[in-house]
């Protein structure tokens, strides 16, 4: 005979206070009269109950992330942009959350990844008196929430190790409002801020380190706006250690005389699958009623790609790397898609197989999608610019679509097909790439040089204080991403106002 599951626990009070009793209420209309509940109201209205009873690391992130109006970027299902439990799986396989739960510096990476930007502290490294600050800060403003790590066993609840956000607090009680996102198990509740601290205050057996918050808030615009790293594929882990550990001691072992010797000892030793590691931000959208039209929105997301893409390519390290790279010693298989070499339609076909993974939500592999008839053409859209389309039929197995992949393009080198007027530059290429990964790397990678002149050289070109504004955000994006990713990996990652230190 089968047996009855659970259902619900009674929640300990105290030391905890049922959100809908009479004095939990009492508390709220307190609270919202001190003004410590203008989080709330964001946070109430994407609240959610975890899926798994290991995703409560997931459920906390995707509920903030939705409240702060963080666009994905991505489809969630149907034509919706919508951040859910399933697409936070970049720093951690979901399969491995479901058994092993997730560690506070997975959550971090994911939250970085996800386009928020993040202040974490462990509690060894804070104080009850910061952690007050912060919590009261946050309350009283709806563009920060704060992810709580804590041990369930300090409030006599069941269970371990446990995140959930912060929905509020009270000052004159000193009390903050859990919103509990195993909804299935407890209510939202309020808990002494100082019982909240000192369950913070434990060790996670798994990682050996403490818990702690996480303050989360939106960034002032979109981070990647061409270029992203990816932490998706099982070969982030070796690219990341290869670029952060294993370049700089290159180059301080081997006898570096110029440009070329630097370019290529890092390239030409470059991990497989390196084109999964860096990857272009694409614009992604379903064919309908056969229109090529632009919105304003794509036009506008585009253009700005475009000077990004320009200011990469009018740089001193550019030439540099355009140059190694026109010598036959380069690594275009590493960085265009397997096998595709310059054929053209391969390179389309592989773009429209990662636009349709990116439609699905990157709920599956591009590895499934075929695709066929393809074709890159030149649209030109009310006297604007000419914008480069990458079009193709993509099959999964199970039915077919027409995908077109909107691409930052330049007037030069390569004749679109089908077109036979326009000449345009489809993208990623390897230069830019390539260009933009260099500048990402840590300023102490090339220190090791020992020709003092080349050391000087270097340390010009891959400078970020003279780059324009644009181009300087993005480096800087990608360099906080490379650290973060290698720290994250590492489990000791650690975000101080949004930049990655290790403790």
């Amino acid at each position: 005979m089968a047996m009855a599951g659970l259902y619900r626990r009674v929640l300990p009070s105290p030391p905890a206070i049922d959100f809908a009793s009479s004095e939990g209420k009492q508390l709220f209309i307190e609270a919202i009269q001190s003004g410590t509940m203008e989080g709330f109201y964001k946070l109430i209205s994407y609240f959610q109950t975890q899926s798994e009873p290991a995703y409560c690391g997931l459920a906390s992130l995707s509920m903030v992330l939705n409240a702060l109006a963080i666009d994905p970027g991505r489809k969630w299902k149907g034509p919706w942009r919508w951040f859910d439990e399933s697409m936070l799986d970049c720093c951690e396989p979901l399969e491995k959350v479901k058994a092993k739960g997730i560690s506070f510096g997975k959550v971090v990476c994911l939250a970085h990844c996800a386009g928020a930007a993040v202040k974490a502290f462990r509690t060894n490294q804070s104080t009850l008196d910061d952690f007050r600050k912060y919590v009261m800060a946050c309350t009283t403003s709806d563009d920060c929430h704060v992810i709580s790590s804590y041990h369930r066993g300090t409030f006599e609840q069941t269970g371990t190790g446990h995140f959930s956000p912060i929905g509020g607090y009270h000052a004159g009680r000193d009390m903050a409002l859990i919103l509990d996102v195993a909804r299935f198990k407890y209510p939202p509740h309020w808990v002494p801020l100082t019982l909240l601290w000192e369950a913070m205050n434990t060790t996670d057996d798994a990682s050996g380190r403490h818990r702690g918050f996480m303050l989360i808030s939106r960034l002032p615009r979109a981070p990647a706006l061409l270029y992203t790293l990816s932490c998706k594929h099982e070969s982030w882990v070796s690219i990341a250690n290869y670029l952060v550990d294993d370049v700089p001691v290159l180059l301080s072992s081997k006898d570096v005389k110029g440009m070329h010797d630097v370019l290529s000892i890092v390239f030409t030793s470059l991990p497989s699958k390196f084109e999964e590691f860096i990857k272009w931000v694409a614009e992604v959208r379903r064919r309908e009623d056969g229109g090529q039209g632009l919105s304003l929105e794509e036009k506008e997301r585009l253009s700005v790609k475009e000077e990004v893409l320009k200011q990469v390519q009018e740089i001193g390290l550019y030439k540099h790397v355009t140059g190694f790279l026109s010598l036959g010693k380069s690594c275009c298989q590493t960085i265009l898609p397997s096998g595709s070499g310059d054929n053209l339609p391969d390179i389309a076909a592989s773009i429209c197989c990662q636009g349709a993974e990116l439609l699905a939500g990157n709920s599956v592999s591009s590895d499934v999608f075929c695709c066929r008839e393809t074709c890159v053409k030149c649209l030109n859209s009310n006297g604007d610019r000419p914008v480069t389309v990458v079009s193709g039929m993509v099959s999964n197995g199970n039915g077919e679509e027409r995908v077109d992949v909107l691409v930052p393009s330049s007037p030069k080198k390569l004749s679109c097909c089908h077109s036979g007027k326009i000449s345009c530059t489809v993208h990623p290429a390897n230069n830019d790439v390539l260009t933009a990964l260099l500048l990402a790397l840590p300023w102490e990678t090339w220190s090791g040089i020992k020709e003092e002149k080349l050391l000087q050289e270097i340390r010009i070109l891959v400078s970020t204080e003279n780059l324009p504004t644009l181009l300087q955000e993005e480096i800087l994006h990608l360099r906080s991403q490379l650290l973060i990713m290698k720290r994250c990996k590492d489990n000791k990652i650690t975000v101080i106002c949004d930049i990655p230190t290790e403790i």
